[in-house]
């Protein structure tokens, strides 16, 4: 209007009802660039990540932020995630497990399976401490009897020591006769659940849709060796850098350094 018209800036603002603090107003600059930045890439890198986890994330790398801004440029950079829509089921009385005192005392094991690019399947035996959360191994094969399964962990007793029970579905591999002297001569007891009851092995359970989600979801298997090369890289990765929620947002590895030398636990609120 100015520029055709040839009026004032006043009578510009008059005739067109706006405010001329408002035609003048010039934009801050954003505060949070460097903070939009980071968050996209840690988004990038861990893409399972939300919010409260990148959160914790940033947090360790010295950016001292509420988490309701992030919460903020988290909406804002377009990185939520998609929920699963789940389906409504009965209810039905929940299970109150086992709570170990203290760690390397209750183990809990079971099986995923995947695929390699060409399709061929193999499995993944996956062990984790229910108090510290740590995944002790992932042994990675085409084939896992009960054997294989003994030899594995043999193998973590001479590294940490074996556990005073472990808690099995009811699986082949976990009924055969070799597991079964292997834990008579251990003196180790196998605490079989109920069939078709998982979630009384929750803390297995919970740990394989983590591995799922995070890392067999997320990578593309060329043979074995490559998947054993990914997935011991995120079994590193779980114990020694990615915060826990049920641990205080403390990774597995500290939460057991953290505990007392007797393995005692105090005024201690977890909530899985």
């Amino acid at each position: 209007m100015r520029q055709s018209y040839s009026i004032s800036e006043r009578r510009a603002c008059k005739l067109s009802c706006l405010d001329r603090s408002s035609f003048r107003y010039q934009p801050k600059p954003d505060k949070n660039t460097e903070l939009r930045i980071r968050l996209r890439e840690l988004a990038e890198q861990r893409r399972k990540f939300g919010s409260p986890r990148l959160h914790v994330l940033l947090q360790r790398e010295g950016h001292q932020v509420n988490h309701k801004r992030i919460e903020r440029l988290y909406r804002e950079e377009g990185l939520s995630l998609r929920g699963k829509k789940r389906k409504k089921r009965l209810s039905h009385l929940r299970v109150v497990l086992d709570w170990p005192q203290q760690a390397n005392e209750h183990w809990s094991m079971d099986f995923v399976s995947d695929s390699l690019w060409n399709g061929r399947r193999f499995r993944v035996l996956t062990i984790v401490d229910d108090l510290t959360k740590e995944c002790p191994a992932l042994e990675v094969d085409h084939s896992l009897p009960g054997l294989r399964v003994t030899r594995v962990l043999d193998r973590l007793a001479s590294t940490r020591g074996l556990p005073k029970v472990i808690t099995v579905d009811n699986g082949p591999e976990f009924i055969s006769r070799a597991m079964d002297a292997w834990a008579y001569e251990k003196k180790v007891r196998l605490r079989f659940i109920q069939p078709g009851k998982p979630v009384q092995n929750a803390y297995i359970e919970s740990f394989n849709g983590k591995l799922r989600e995070e890392c067999l979801n997320e990578n593309v298997f060329i043979d074995l060796y490559d998947a054993r090369k990914k997935i011991e890289a995120w079994r590193k990765d779980y114990n020694t850098f990615r915060p826990h929620s049920s641990l205080n947002n403390l990774t597995p590895e500290e939460f057991a350094n953290s505990l007392p030398q007797q393995g005692q636990i105090t005024n201690f609120q977890m909530a899985e």
